[in-house]
């Protein structure tokens, strides 16, 4: 199986920033997809971002110019990068692995709250 935990969520004003982190321990080859999602109160869970293991991105367009997901191999670790939040980032944000194009893996969710 793989584990994942997710850490970086918080309080921050609006326009601000927040680096979201998810470290990956066990049985982690063959990772097809890693992704971002985030689920509001009331609303349906929604991906964020996403980038294959070759490097390729997509955004959701409510993020587009504002967010970057990354990842550091040598530290297991993906990252998502929110820049100029809006209140409406405001947010649980789940990382999410797909291994060997079918095994589907969650972390336990960070809550981002983006509020003056």
């Amino acid at each position: 199986q793989v584990q994942l935990v997710e850490s970086g969520g918080g309080l921050v004003q609006p326009g601000g920033s927040l680096r979201l982190s998810c470290a990956a321990s066990g049985y982690i080859f063959g990772i097809s997809t890693r992704a971002w999602y985030r689920q509001a109160p009331g609303k349906q869970r929604e991906l964020v971002a996403r980038i294959t293991s070759s490097g390729s991105t997509n955004y959701a367009d409510s993020v587009k110019g504002r967010f970057t997901i990354s990842r550091d191999n040598a530290k297991n670790t993906m990252y998502l990068q929110m820049n100029n939040l809006k209140p409406e980032d405001t947010a649980v944000y789940y990382c999410n692995v797909v291994r060997d194009s079918s095994w589907d893996y969650w972390g336990q969710g960070t809550q981002v709250t983006v509020s003056s």
